[in-house]
Order: C-alpha cells, then structure tokens, then sequence
C-alpha cells in the first residue's frame, strides 16, 4: 500500500511557497495576541492542540512554534507576520461566532532564551503569555529523553549528561546577552537543569510584559483535569467556551528505565528553593508538592 505521508522535500518547498505568499501579504496579516511560550516537555503542544480547535481562535499557518523571538528575529516582523492568517479569514470567523478572533503559536524556547522577554514587550504590546510548568525533576528526565530523540544529544546517561550541563552551558548565557544575532546549541537543547528554574525565567518575563499578562499552567492539573485548566486559560485570554476540544496527551516519551535515586534525590534538592518561589505564582505549593 502506498503511503499518503508527503515528503520532507515536497513539504519544504511548499513552505518556502507559502512563507514567500505570507510576506507578501504581510501588512494583511494578523500578529498574535497570545503566546504559550513554555516549558519545553511540561505539555505545551497538547495545550496547543486544544487551543488551535477553539472555533474563536486561529493557529500559526505553518508551524506550531516559529521561533521568532528567540533564534529568527534577524528576520524581521514581516517575516513573523507571514506565518499567521489573514485579517479577512479572521473577520469571517469573528462574524459568524459573534466574537474577535485570535491567533498565537507555540514556541518553548521564549521562555528560557535572555532576549525574548524584551523582544516580545516590544513588538507584541499587550500580548498574554501561558506558561505551562511542571515537576522539574520529570521534566529534566523528559528533556534528555527528547534530545536523545532528535538525535540532538549524544550522552545516553542521563546522569552524565546532567553532569556535563555546567561545562556546556558555561558562558553562553553571557555570549547570547552580548551578541543578539548569537546561537547557542548548548543552550537551546543541553539545558536540563537550568529550565526547570521556573521562578527565575517567570520574573524575566513579568519584568518585561507584567505579571498581570502571564498565566502559570501546572501541566499535571492540565492532564488530570483538563477542562477546568481549559476554562482557565479561555477566562485569562477572554475568550468564551464554545465547547470543550479533545483533550489528548501529545509527545510523551516514557524512559525505559527509572532515574537513579541519587540523581533524584539532587535534582529536587537543586529545585526546592524555586519551587517555593513559584508559590507565589500559584497561590500555593505546586502540585508535585501535594
């Protein structure tokens, strides 16, 4: 039987075609009013999924993550503004629902890379942000997972690889401050511990677009009980229920094996102080805690 799936050459060119139409059309084009940018591995393309099928909101047209504000913005807002719908189709929707239309994307490494808190601030004014956060111990033992996947990491152990964390990591911060046109592989990918410091990346971010413009989801709310997480979020964005989506679990990656005890026992000691941070946040002790 013949497959159906398009090939990766086909469906780059049809990108390249349909990014060259988008800046073309630019100025017709919508920019998003919110973002979900992060963490990585806490749940964000589930909640994606689900907020791309709300009949009042429309999705990035090519990609769920564009990654403008952390590794593209060299390429300019005309660049950005080619990968989101038009301002017509918009208009259709919003006539027929009886309410204004979003759009947004997904990219995870906003909330993890130094400039884009500032670049947001300042080309998305009043933009939201959703935050998805969840046990940072899991989290770390998910991202290795990940990058071994991608064939992006090449240390199997996990526990190696978190040793090796400093060494990789050391100075890049520093370097992608300096040189804003800088990329980091280390940093995007290599970074298991350091993204699990929520607290730290959340006042980044509210340092540049208010508190009052971020929403913290504990991905384990999210998957127990979606649909109050769901409400939520449709309440934060001012966005009305017009129906609960499918609520389906997207790119797990169960380990064959359980992380080592040690390795566990270090991990949630490094996290105890942000976790209690992110108290402050919440409202009360993270989930994990509970």
């Amino acid at each position: 039987m013949r497959s159906s799936r398009v090939p990766e050459p086909v469906k780059r060119v049809a990108h390249l075609g349909s990014r060259s139409y988008g800046r073309l059309t630019a100025p017709a084009r919508m920019l998003p009013s919110f973002l979900i940018c992060g963490g990585q591995r806490c749940g964000t393309t589930s909640l994606y999924r689900a907020m791309a099928a709300h009949p009042a909101v429309l999705k990035a047209v090519l990609h769920k993550g564009v990654h403008y504000f952390d590794t593209s913005y060299h390429r300019g807002l005309s660049w950005y503004r080619a990968h989101f719908p038009l301002r017509r189709t918009a208009d259709r929707l919003a006539e027929r629902h009886g309410v204004p239309v979003q759009t947004f994307e997904s990219s995870p490494y906003y909330m993890y890379h130094p400039h884009a808190p500032a670049r947001i601030a300042r080309d998305l004014p009043g933009v939201k942000l959703v935050v998805l956060v969840r046990d940072p111990v899991e989290r770390a033992y998910s991202h290795h997972a990940h990058e071994l996947a991608r064939g992006f990491e090449s240390e199997t152990s996990f526990s190696r690889a978190l040793a090796l964390e400093p060494a990789r990591l050391r100075g890049e911060q520093r370097r992608l401050v300096g040189d804003p046109t800088y990329h980091s592989f280390a940093h995007q990918h290599h970074a298991y511990r350091a993204r699990g410091e929520y607290a730290t990346h959340l006042a980044e971010l509210a340092a540049r677009v208010g508190r009052d413009r971020i929403h913290v989801v504990e991905s384990e709310r999210f998957f127990a009980t979606p649909e109050d997480v769901y409400d939520e979020v449709l309440d934060f964005l001012g966005l009305p229920n017009l129906g609960y989506p499918a609520f389906e679990r997207h790119n797990a990656r169960p380990r064959g094996t359980a992380m080592e005890d040690r390795v566990r026992r270090d991990l949630t000691a490094h996290y105890a102080p942000y976790d209690e941070q992110l108290t402050s946040w919440l409202g009360r002790p993270p989930s994990w805690h509970r």
